[in-house]
């Protein structure tokens, strides 16, 4: 059997890797879109139990109800630009958030587009209706 000539393996190479990358990169960006959440305005008022800030974005955990519910929240940017800072955003505060949840009723994920505290209203995503 001859063997194969270089550029043949050198490209084949190439594209699988291409490929791979794709497929990997493509979870990653089905979670930091909007594909997920409902199309509907909704409301949540909670407890922090727990936040994780940083990039991508900042998690919070909140007690709504007796139930824990994730939240998004802006990345570090979006939450300065917002006026929001990581310290009121710690444990045993009470917040609102208006956004959207999961499209499946079954998972307690919510998207914020905006936090409430104590009647200050903080817009993460401001051009969004």
């Amino acid at each position: 059997m001859p063997p194969r000539p270089a550029l043949s393996t050198a490209l084949t190479r190439r594209l699988l890797l291409a490929a791979a990358a794709c497929a990997l990169a493509q979870p990653a960006a089905a979670h930091h879109g909007w594909t997920w959440a409902e199309d509907a305005n909704s409301e949540l008022t909670g407890v922090i139990l727990a936040a994780k800030l940083g990039n991508p974005h900042g998690e919070l955990t909140l007690d709504v109800a007796g139930a824990q519910w994730t939240v998004e929240v802006g990345q570090p940017w979006r939450n300065e630009r917002a006026g929001l800072k990581d310290e009121m955003l710690a444990k045993g505060v009470k917040l609102t958030v208006s956004g959207h949840r999961h499209s499946d009723p079954k998972r307690r994920v919510f998207k914020a587009e905006r936090v409430t505290i104590s009647g200050q209203k903080y817009d993460l995503y401001p051009d969004r209706d």
